[in-house]
């Protein structure tokens, strides 16, 4: 690998996008997959998004724009993967270039839902990545912040501590600070969890609970990520630590959660399909929500508790009252 090695982001969402304006603060080119052709050409004579954060307007002198997903395989040295977790897998498949010396990052906060893996996992088992060429890029972070350049802070995890170095310090800039961590998988659940966790909170809200109560939801919420990250991957963590309790607060609380948004729209009545039309936007809670719940289920006598995941659970997927459910719910947090 050269001493300045390239990066491709591979995405077209809102996060996606975040991440590229971020990586041009630093570098003189970047990579940037888009399946859209008509996004790329937008992006080539307008200059930004048409879809997400088009705030944003890029120099794309500093752009390697494409819809071939092989030709920025072949052009980085490091992939940075924004795809949501529910079509991530049918991208990979396009995939014919080698994969091999590459070093991936996810930038995903999802499980893969043909393998019921987290991103890292999956690109281990089925890509055979080996783990000290596999990252993670975790916030607490919103992209519409990043689009508006308001301070914001990233966790950037990895075995290799060299190569979350290299990461942290292409994406950092005035804005943007950056700390690194060595636990792949932990902050990688917990990303993962912290999605269902907003759509209990919006699910809440929209059945007119208020702050007290969201207050409570939330201390209830680290303390089951707590004891299903532990299941999952026993290390030394500290929960409180931005990656854990910082990344559950922002997403749990904030006007910008696609999921307390699509959990909102779930108390106040909406039918999962109708919300997620309305919404035209992914969120990957719901996702998570299926794959977390029968993760656990799977351990038998060694789950852990998980009264608010199972919660969400009785509503999106068995379609029981979000108003009973949550009424039970009430009765098992402290």
């Amino acid at each position: 690998m050269s001493k300045k090695p390239k990066f491709a982001v591979f995405g077209g969402g809102s996060w996606a996008t975040a991440i590229v304006k971020m990586l041009c603060e630093n570098l003189d080119e970047v990579g940037w997959y888009m399946r859209s052709e008509q996004a790329v050409e937008h992006i080539k004579t307008e200059f930004h998004n048409p879809n997400y954060l088009s705030s944003v307007e890029f120099d794309v002198t500093k752009l390697k724009l494409s819809n071939d997903i092989n030709e920025l395989v072949a052009y980085a040295d490091y992939l940075i993967f924004a795809i949501p977790s529910a079509f991530v897998e049918t991208e990979l498949k396009t995939i014919t270039e080698s994969l091999e010396g590459k070093i991936i990052f996810s930038a995903i906060k999802g499980i893969v839902p043909e393998s019921s893996l987290i991103v890292g996992d999956h690109f281990f088992t089925n890509y055979n990545i080996p783990f000290k060429d596999i990252g993670v890029i975790t916030g607490p972070c919103h992209a519409e912040e990043v689009a508006l350049e308001r301070l914001s802070y990233l966790t950037i995890a990895c075995a290799d501590e060299k190569k979350a170095k290299i990461v942290a310090d292409v994406l950092s800039c005035e804005y943007i600070k950056c700390t690194t961590s060595d636990d792949i998988i932990g902050t990688e659940y917990a990303a993962m969890l912290k999605n269902i966790y907003a759509l209990a909170a919006g699910i809440a809200h929209g059945l007119g609970y208020g702050d007290n109560f969201q207050s409570v939801l939330m201390s209830n919420a680290i303390r089951e990520m707590k004891r299903y990250v532990k299941k999952v991957h026993k290390m030394k963590r500290d929960i409180n630590g931005s990656a854990y309790l910082g990344d559950l607060l922002v997403t749990g609380y904030s006007t910008f959660s696609r999921n307390r948004l699509f959990g909102t729209m779930i108390g106040k009545g909406y039918t999962v399909k109708s919300a997620m039309m309305e919404m035209n936007m992914v969120a990957e809670g719901y996702y998570a929500t299926k794959s977390a719940y029968h993760l656990n289920e799977a351990k038998g006598k060694k789950k852990a508790k998980i009264p608010i995941i199972t919660a969400v659970y009785d509503v999106l997927y068995d379609h029981k009252n979000p108003k009973k459910v949550f009424k039970k719910l009430t009765e098992k947090l402290n």
